[in-house]
């Protein structure tokens, strides 16, 4: 295939995993008893945050704060079209907590933050897809949170059930690549979902299920650069038949919160001019 994909540099928002922990469980993934090493989650993280910045994108970083394990996972806190911000409600007390911190942030960023009265959990269940926003339900975001999102940015909003407790966000089953195609798996969703996403999206990737476990779909795309689990080798190669460039890089302690590449990445899009 000819060296077509042309990537566009994006401006992202981390947080440093300095206390991160899996204390407790809120998902199939999470395992209180088992160690984590935070020392290999900030060499793993500070790997991704270079290899964006290597390919020209601005990394901009949230100060963690103590006792807020998760917050690492940037992706969760909101969800940015347009350069307005629609903030979080999480479904767990547990994480609630966490979306002070990015108000804050966004705020001193000269940014108003919309607060749901719904749950809702950011960029984990609302992916920009050029036209419009696809939004997962089924374990944390509801449909009327779906409702307020449509309302607040005027975009179209494709709702999308998952069914799978070990995807249980939208950004663990499905990825955008670029402004007209995405990658997922489609025994994530519903029947109905699966059939809504084959009529928009006829020539999606289609990730296995071993693909989708190792966290290949949490997956960040540039429009050109994949970044992507190591482990998904199966849909990488997919990815390189395309045209994109898969660029792996692995966040395997974060996989034992049930988070990868995307989860700790948040987009922040600006008005484009």
């Amino acid at each position: 295939m000819p060296d077509s994909r042309v990537p566009r540099r994006r401006r992202y928002l981390v947080c440093e995993p300095r206390h991160f922990a899996v204390q407790y469980a809120i998902n199939p993934w999470m395992h209180p008893d088992e160690p984590v090493d935070v020392i290999r989650a900030l060499d793993q993280w500070q790997a991704l945050v270079d290899t964006y910045r290597a390919h020209g994108h601005t990394v901009d970083s949230v100060k963690p704060v103590p006792g807020l394990p998760d917050m690492v996972f940037a992706a969760n806190a909101a969800v940015v079209v347009d350069g307005r911000v629609f903030g979080s409600l999480f479904h767990s007390p547990e994480r609630r907590p966490e979306s002070v911190p990015y108000e804050a942030w966004f705020k001193t960023e000269g940014y108003d933050v919309y607060h749901p009265e719904s749950v809702c959990e950011g960029e984990g269940d609302l992916v920009p897809a050029g036209r419009w926003i696809l939004a997962g339900t089924g374990f944390r975001t509801t449909r009327e949170a779906h409702s307020e999102v449509q309302e607040y940015f005027g975009t179209p909003v494709i709702s999308l059930t998952l069914v799978d407790p070990y995807f249980y966000h939208l950004d663990t089953a499905l990825f955008v690549l670029d402004e007209e195609n995405i990658a997922y798996h489609p025994e994530a969703f519903s029947p109905g979902s699966r059939e809504v996403l084959a009529r928009l999206y006829p020539d999606a990737v289609l990730a296995t299920r071993e693909d989708a476990m190792a966290f290949g779909l949490n997956s960040v795309s540039d429009g050109r650069h994949v970044f992507i689990s190591p482990g998904a080798t199966n849909l990488a190669g997919q990815l390189a038949d395309r045209g994109y460039v898969p660029v792996p890089v692995d966040l395997s302690e974060f996989h034992k919160a049930g988070g990868g590449i995307k989860c700790c990445t948040q987009e922040i899009r600006e008005i484009r001019s």
